[in-house]
C-alpha cells in the first residue's frame, strides 16, 4: 500500500516507518524533511500538491499534551484542530480511499467515570489538549457522509498513553526516579492504568489498512491488560536491576499532606495525587471485535519491558 504520514519523524511515526518499510510505500508530511530510511519522500505543509496519490492518511502530527502547562491554548487548536481540518480537507478531494486521525482518550475523559472508560461515553475533556483533539474529531464526523458518499473510510483513533522505543514523556520520568533508587510512596493506592505499545497500534493501524471490510468510527485503542504503577515500578526495578522500593504510607497521611501542599503552593497538592494515583482503565473491546481478534499481538507487560528496555 501507499501510505503517507503526517508527523512522521516523530516517536510514533518512526516506530511506523520501522514497522511497515518493507511491506508498503511510505511519504511523510512534517515541518521538517530529513532524509528517512524506509520513506520515499517527505514533504512540507506547503508541498501538499506534489504529494503522489496515495491509499492512505494516517494523520499522526499534533501538539502533545503539555504536562508542565506553559504552552499557549491557542496554540493547540491551531495545532490540533487545524492541521486536522486541513489533511481531511486535502483527503477528502484526494485518490486517498483510508483516513486515519490520533485522537486521545483524553478527548473523550479527562478521568474515568466509573470502572473503564468506552466510545459511548458523552466526550467531556479537560484542557485544550483534549478539547482540541474533541474538535477534530467533531470536524471529522461532521464531514463523515461526505467521505461514505466517495466511498472513503474514516477511523478516529483514541489511544491510550503511546510507549516503545524512542518514547518521551512521564513513562521516562519514572524510569529515573527508580533508576535512582529514590522510593514511591503512594504503595497504598493500587491505581491501575491501561497503556498502550507502539507494536500493538502499529499493528492495529496497519490492519485498518490493508483490510477493507471495517468500518469507519471511533475506536480506543490500548493493551488487553491494565498495569497498576506498583506493578510498573517493579518492572523498572527488574529492568535496571534494583530492588523496588515502594513505600505503602497510609492514604490519610498522602492526603493530609496534598492538603498542606495545596495551602503551601508545593509540588504534592490534591490534584496532582489524584492524577498520581487514580485508575484510567480503557476498553478495546470495539477494535478487536472489529479485528475479529481475541488478544492484541503483543501483552501489555510484554510491550512495556520491550520500552523499558530501549530507555537503557
Amino acid at each position: 500500500m501507499k501510505i503517507l504520514i503526517t508527523g512522521i519523524n516523530g516517536f510514533v511515526g518512526s516506530n511506523f516507518t520501522n514497522n511497515w518499510s518493507k511491506d508498503h510505500i511510505l511519504y511523510g508530511l512534517d515541518i521538517h524533511q530529513p532524509a528517512k530510511e524506509g520513506v520515499e519522500r517527505i514533504f512540507s505543509w506547503d508541498e501538499m500538491g506534489k504529494i503522489p496519490p496515495v491509499d492512505a492518511i494516517v494523520h499522526l502530527a499534533g501538539k502533545a499534551h503539555d504536562t508542565k502547562n506553559v504552552s499557549e491554548a491557542q496554540s493547540y487548536f491551531d495545532i490540533n484542530t487545524g492541521l486536522t481540518q486541513r489533511i481531511f480537507d486535502y483527503f477528502l478531494q484526494s485518490d486517498a480511499r483510508t483516513f486515519i486521525f490520533f485522537s486521545s482518550v483524553k478527548a473523550a475523559a479527562d478521568s474515568v467515570p466509573g470502572d473503564i472508560l468506552k466510545e459511548g461515553i458523552v466526550p467531556h475533556p479537560v484542557g485544550p489538549y483534549g478539547e482540541s483533539k474533541i474538535r477534530a474529531e467533531e470536524y471529522l464526523l461532521s464531514k463523515m457522509n461526505e467521505a461514505h458518499s466517495r466511498q472513503k473510510r474514516v477511523f478516529i483513533l483514541r489511544p491510550c498513553m503511546i510507549h516503545g522505543p524512542g518514547n518521551k514523556g512521564n513513562l521516562n520520568l519514572l524510569y529515573n526516579v527508580v533508576k535512582k533508587g529514590i522510593p514511591w510512596p503512594l504503595g497504598a493506592f493500587d491505581n491501575r492504568r491501561s497503556f498502550c505499545s507502539v507494536d500493538n497500534i502499529s499493528y492495529v493501524v496497519e490492519q485498518l489498512i490493508v483490510r477493507d471490510n471495517i468500518e469507519s468510527g471511533v475506536y480506543h485503542v490500548g493493551d488487553d491488560e491494565p498495569i497498576s504503577t506498583n506493578e510498573l515500578i517493579g518492572l523498572i526495578s527488574e529492568s535496571v536491576g534494583k530492588k523496588p522500593h515502594i513505600w505503602k504510607l497510609p492514604k490519610g497521611w498522602m492526603n493530609a499532606m496534598a492538603s498542606v501542599g495545596n495551602t503551601l503552593h508545593l509540588p504534592l497538592n490534591k490534584q496532582r495525587l489524584q492524577k498520581l494515583t487514580e485508575n484510567y482503565v480503557v476498553s478495546n473491546g470495539k477494535i478487536k471485535n472489529a479485528l475479529g481478534i481475541e488478544n492484541m499481538p503483543v501483552s501489555a507487560r510484554d510491550g512495556m519491558k520491550k520500552t523499558l528496555e530501549s530507555f537503557k
